[in-house]
């Protein structure tokens, strides 16, 4: 599901450096209007929230990353590999070893495994979620998806970041709780409201044309706005022509929330790649999922609370997710054109939160929403794999959490749980349990029922010893 945006054009900030301007002007900017979906409609919704956090609840100075290989990575190509399997079911990729003794990961991911110490791998989730969709809403939600496959793709139950926004919000004033870039597919807020939603950024940080995505800010404007006693100036011109005119009341805090956002000089700088030294540019990889790696780390820095990365494809491949059906393309093919950029991309967000002091406050998340099966299939001489969910892997690093350790096995031929067994619900518990979060936490949903947030699960004891 496409979640609503935050659209912030240029005409929002034209009105906004006039002392007075319209109600409809600013209606059509986006910023008011029954039913539209704002910044501060968000920012209001998170107020609301926290006013409702129990004692239970902390809102620690923690964020997540979530990198999001949306179509399902195979474990079996990435960081379950089975070398003693039968030939249908090993692949062509061998293992190699790690950092980490007993650990061991693709050949493909070769800066990966220097780094073994500072990430864990989960081999053992499972679930029984049959399409992307349905899978999509399993996990992030931990309530078994029925969804139907066909727009618009509702979910039923708020997923993770919609919880997490509405709970504990962002780690500082002025910022969104959750940017998407560009989003999470298929995941939503359902009946805690959209002003939940994440703040959508759709542009490449990678284009040279890049700047602050979606508010279309202009220097000039920018110049302006910084002026804080102009802004001041500017919104008692507000107060001062609704009230004569009585046509509607004055901005309230949430709407000079949203304007001071546009003005907060740290949440501008942190879209503000051309900051960054060249080289480490580079490191990430001056390519649409490298640059958005490298902005996700900014953001977090600025105070964003979770950050969500969508790696559906890379540079010049065909492809467009990690679904690695026999029918679409040979999958060791694939994998030889992405593996390189995964390994590329999560090694450098490791490596430069670690270097930046960030890897304890910062948990990074690398998954999809199922894997692919064991077995090979073949078709028209293409080598694939279908749909599977009942065994995928997934990677964690940093976050203050015990690394450098593997959470559950497979069997010998990576189609069942073998050890400590995993469902959905206890990878969002232990998410939760990170945040301060109590699982125990409810809401009432469309009917006014109290729903909890997980169907089940507790938090994965090797992550809180």
């Amino acid at each position: 599901m496409s979640s609503p945006r935050l659209i912030w054009g240029s005409r929002l900030a034209q009105s906004l450096a006039c002392p007075l301007v319209s109600r409809r002007s600013l209606v059509k900017a986006g910023l008011l209007g029954a039913g539209s979906f704002s910044l501060a409609h968000l920012l209001r919704s998170q107020a609301v929230a926290q006013e409702s956090i129990s004692s239970q609840t902390s809102a620690r100075d923690k964020s997540i990353i979530f990198l999001w290989l949306w179509g399902g990575p195979s474990h079996m190509e990435t960081f379950d590999m089975k070398p003693g399997a039968p030939a249908e079911y090993r692949g062509e990729f061998r293992p190699i070893a790690t950092s980490v003794p007993g650990i061991e990961i693709c050949e493909h991911l070769p800066r990966l495994a220097p780094l073994a110490d500072k990430f864990s791998l989960i081999r053992s989730l499972s679930h029984s979620s049959p399409g992307h969709v349905n899978s999509t809403h399993t996990l992030m939600t931990s309530y078994p998806g029925a969804l139907a496959e066909a727009p618009p793709f509702e979910p039923q139950y708020p997923d993770f970041n919609s919880v997490a926004s509405r709970l504990v919000g962002p780690r500082r004033p002025g910022t969104p709780s959750h940017v998407a870039m560009p989003q999470l597919r298929y995941g939503g807020s359902a009946y805690l409201g959209t002003g939940l939603n994440p703040l959508s950024v759709q542009a490449d940080p990678n284009a040279a044309d890049f700047r602050v995505p979606a508010l279309g800010i202009d220097a000039d404007t920018l110049r302006t706005l910084e002026d804080r006693r102009s802004l001041q100036q500017s919104l008692d011109g507000f107060q001062r022509q609704w009230d004569q005119s009585g046509t509607m009341s004055a901005l309230d805090q949430f709407e000079q929330q949203a304007v001071q956002m546009l003005a907060n000089q740290q949440v501008r700088d942190a879209f503000r790649l051309v900051r960054e030294p060249e080289f480490l540019r580079e490191r990430y990889g001056r390519h649409l999922v490298g640059q958005r790696c490298l902005l996700a780390r900014r953001l977090v820095e600025a105070g964003v609370r979770m950050v969500t990365v969508d790696f559906p494809c890379v540079p010049g491949q065909k492809a467009f997710s990690w679904d690695d059906h026999a029918s679409v393309w040979n999958i060791f093919d694939e994998m030889k054109t992405r593996l390189p950029v995964l390994d590329q991309v999560v090694s450098a967000l490791i490596e430069d939160l670690d270097g930046r002091g960030l890897l304890n406050d910062v948990l990074l998340v690398v998954m999809g929403e199922m894997s692919h099966t064991p077995r090979i299939n073949i078709h028209q001489g293409n080598p694939g794999r279908e749909h599977w969910a009942h065994t995928m892997s997934l990677l964690m690093a940093g976050g203050g959490l015990p690394m450098g350790q593997v959470v559950g096995s497979t069997s010998s031929r990576g189609d069942e749980p073998k050890d400590r067994p995993l469902v959905p619900g206890d990878l969002l518990a232990t998410w939760y349990r990170y945040l301060g979060i109590s699982t125990e936490t409810t809401f009432p949903d469309h009917f006014g029922r109290p729903t909890p947030i997980l169907a089940q699960g507790t938090p994965i004891r090797e992550f809180f010893p």
